[in-house]
């Protein structure tokens, strides 16, 4: 449980650290920047110790699913960034995705 713990932060600083890679402006702007660096070097050190115990493919398509759900949400809410009917179907089919590869594949580790 607790490297899915693991994982979940993985996501979220990932999630951070995209967001504020748009407000670096090119590594123009300092906090930003420094925002991107850590939560990248954050995210995947987490990743990292996630992959002792959940398989790497398992761990990459949530992280990835994950990722890509939450970063078109900050983009949408944070950057007015809009979601037509064809973006929220596909974020719902990544979801359906992550959600079944958890709670019924027998390759994922709960």
């Amino acid at each position: 449980m607790k490297s899915w713990l693991f994982l979940a932060t993985a996501i979220v600083a990932e999630v951070i650290a995209t967001s504020a890679l748009k407000s670096s402006e090119g590594f123009t702007k300092l906090w930003p920047s420094v925002i991107v660096v850590i939560g990248y070097g954050l995210a995947f050190w987490l990743l990292s110790i996630t992959l002792k115990t959940i398989p790497v493919g398992i761990a990459y398509a949530v992280w990835a699913g994950a990722g890509v759900v939450l970063v078109a949400l900050m983009g949408w809410f944070f950057f007015q960034q809009k979601l037509d009917a064809m973006g929220i179907l596909g974020i719902g089919l990544i979801l359906s995705g992550v959600f079944v590869l958890n709670v019924f594949s027998k390759s994922s580790v709960h």
